[in-house]
């Protein structure tokens, strides 16, 4: 019976590792075509994930106390753009992420504020040790 137990926990981990790996695949970053008024376009993503994994035993001399497994898995996917099919010409158009924009920019502004305020300190301190107030 414990076997049993232990072949079924293996296989539900196998099983969603494969799961992930399929999740994982090509066709998820390359969307479905569309086509509109003979423009066909492709939608791209950026795609990154994960799985894992795990097992357990017994903690008893007869091995009939503990056991478990566990697995787990992650995906995120980001749009990137698009290409653009006109004909026999092919165009990539890239998406522009403005949270993305407006993170960076809230990082670089704190980063800009933290120099500033270690500049002023500095000049005051040497003001102070130079006698001039």
């Amino acid at each position: 019976m414990d076997r049993m137990r232990d072949d079924d926990s293996e296989q539900a981990v196998l099983d969603s590792l494969r799961d992930a790996r399929t999740a994982m695949s090509v066709r998820r970053v390359f969307g479905d075509p569309l086509v509109l008024d003979g423009v066909t376009i492709v939608p791209v993503a950026r795609i990154a994930g994960g799985a894992a994994g795990g097992g357990g035993e017994g903690t008893g001399s007869d091995k009939e106390q503990g056991g478990g497994f566990g697995s787990l898995f992650g995906l995120g996917a980001h749009p990137v753009g698009v290409y653009e099919i006109k004909g026999d010409r092919v165009e990539w158009k890239p998406s522009i992420d403005v949270d993305r924009l407006l993170r960076g920019a809230q990082v670089l502004a704190a980063i800009a504020m933290t120099c500033a305020s270690v500049i002023v300190v500095a000049r005051r301190r040497l003001r102070v040790r130079s006698g001039q107030t």
